[in-house]
């Protein structure tokens, strides 16, 4: 089944709780127009631009009298909500011209969002917030919770490091909160809400200022103000990113409101519950936690990939998501299962020259859990001393999603007659690295599944490529988790080097941005960009 706009039962059943301020939301598909065309409406484009009204909170908007629980896809539960004013701007039809054309990128979409997104709107409707903002995961990261960017935002809702401690997300050597599905929401909705508050009940403001943060909204407004000039989204002077942003979701809007007008249609998910939280309350071997459950080990951590590494964190969070059908015979399992089972260990003996942090890095642990487990106060170990060094019931290999295992896919996917490997020491950044084997610091992360920004620690292992090969003698990239990236335009850069960074085809970039071969880029551009998670 497909979602269909629902006419004649939701004009009857709307029709007397329609926001009176609302523009009519365009009903004609868009074409492929010239962009002569778009600049001969510019002008009354800019006049109707100065009639538009914020979007404000729906909590001042009378609740809707469905019964929103007794449709059959979750889609359509969106769709009989939707609130937001979709402008017929040259922006937005770009985007939703784009989108449109992509079927099979849409596809994949609702295949990721499927064990989220009943949960994500679950969570919108008992805030009393705009429905519209479960389609904001598609923005960020095509509902990818391992996506990860070139800034180092991570996680379906894409937060920044600093931005995920703001708002209560734990980041360890364990765990990512930024990539947990539950932690992230909850996160996400807070910002939201507050963005929300503070820039006076403006939606897209608060969306704008999600993109670009708070205090560039903020400054573009009482820019304006200043001016005697309006302050809705689209009178703001904001960065180009965040100008295309907001576009791209009212974009998505448009689509789920009337997909049929569009040609698309929605890949249905169930409007019902597709996953359950069980609370483990200790540290279990994600391994263990797997068989438990019933489900492969990818498929576990593929639910739960805020967890870095084999184990979840020791001091919490201990939280699994599981899909619903398989939540009972887990927690009979558990129930059933010893606790000294569900970790395994091993004796270590202090030789000379091992040090905490040398025996953590061997066994892919943390310094943290060899000192809790053998109550050490400090680092200090001695020579024959005998350690309880926590390990994973199954060879590394086996946990393609943890953080060590994503970063050796990378690594793998490097030819092997090229490939040195090299031993961080103290005081070693990337940089240092890459100026030393003389190369570029973007490939050195590239080739090793990380961003030239990321940290890296005395005694990891990281691949160095000797020299480049060509585009026609490349290693053929394997299957991965893909991803969406926004990427800028920076000066220098062509088609060609930026499909050779991210190995992709020059082809797909044109497709993906509706570009021609003769067109040239420009330094600031945005570049929409589908590639795999390890390889950013």
């Amino acid at each position: 089944m497909k979602v269909r706009v629902l006419t004649v039962v939701a004009t009857a059943l709307l029709a007397g709780c329609a926001p009176t301020n609302q523009l009519q939301t365009a009903t004609e598909p868009v074409s492929e127009t010239p962009n002569a065309s778009f600049e001969q409406a510019a002008s009354a484009e800019l006049i109707a631009a100065s009639l538009l009204t914020p979007v404000r909170s729906t909590k001042q908007q009378p609740p809707t009298p469905l019964d929103v629980t007794k449709v059959d896809d979750v889609w359509q539960r969106i769709q009989l909500q939707l609130t937001f004013e979709v402008p017929e701007r040259r922006a937005i039809a770009e985007q939703r011209n784009f989108f449109a054309r992509n079927q099979a990128y849409l596809d994949r979409v609702s295949n990721r969002a499927e064990p989220y997104l009943y949960y994500i709107v679950q969570q919108l409707e008992a805030r009393n917030m705009p429905l519209e903002l479960a389609l904001l995961p598609i923005v960020e990261s095509a509902f990818d919770p391992f996506a990860y960017s070139h800034a180092r935002a991570s996680g379906l809702w894409q937060f920044m490091p600093a931005t995920g401690k703001r708002f209560g997300l734990q980041q360890n050597y364990w765990y990512d909160g930024r990539r947990d599905v539950i932690e992230s929401t909850r996160a996400a909705l807070d910002y939201l809400q507050y963005l929300h508050d503070r820039l006076e009940g403006d939606w897209l403001n608060a969306i704008a200022a999600y993109n670009s943060g708070e205090g560039r909204l903020l400054r573009a407004i009482r820019h304006n103000k200043n001016r005697n000039l309006p302050t809705d989204f689209w009178s703001l002077d904001l960065p180009r990113e965040t100008t295309a942003y907001v576009p791209k979701l009212l974009a998505l809007v448009d689509l789920v409101r009337q997909p049929e007008t569009y040609g698309i249609a929605w890949q249905p998910i169930p409007n019902q519950p597709q996953i359950g939280i069980v609370e483990v309350g200790r540290q279990i071997d994600l391994a263990v936690a797997a068989e438990m459950a019933g489900l492969s080990l990818n498929e576990l951590h593929a639910l739960n990939p805020a967890f870095n590494q084999w184990a979840t964190d020791p001091d919490g969070s201990h939280r699994l998501v599981l899909p619903l059908d398989n939540k009972p015979q887990f927690r009979e399992q558990l129930a059933s299962t010893p606790t000294d089972q569900w970790l395994s260990w091993q004796r270590h003996t202090v030789v000379r020259g091992d040090t905490l942090g040398k025996i953590a890095q061997q066994y892919q642990t943390s310094v943290a859990a060899i000192q809790r487990l053998n109550e050490l106060n400090g680092h200090t170990i001695r020579i024959g001393q005998h350690l309880l060094v926590p390990v994973s019931a199954k060879n590394a290999d086996a946990y393609q999603l943890s953080q060590p295992g994503r970063i050796a896919q990378a690594q793998e996917r490097t030819n092997p007659e090229q490939r040195l490997h090299y031993t961080v020491k103290q005081g070693d950044t990337l940089w240092d690295i890459s100026r030393a084997h003389q190369v570029r610091v973007n490939d050195l992360a590239r080739w090793n599944g990380m961003t030239a920004r990321d940290p890296i620690r005395p005694g990891q292992q990281l691949v160095i490529v000797q020299a480049q090969t060509s585009a026609a003698t490349a290693q053929p990239a394997t299957t991965g988790v893909t991803r969406t990236i926004n990427y800028r335009v920076r000066r220098g850069d062509s088609l060609s080097r930026i499909a050779q960074r991210y190995r992709v085809q020059v082809a797909d970039i044109l497709e993906w941005n509706q570009l021609s071969i003769d067109q040239h880029l420009q330094p600031g551009q945005q570049l929409r960009l589908l590639v795999d998670v390890t390889q950013s």
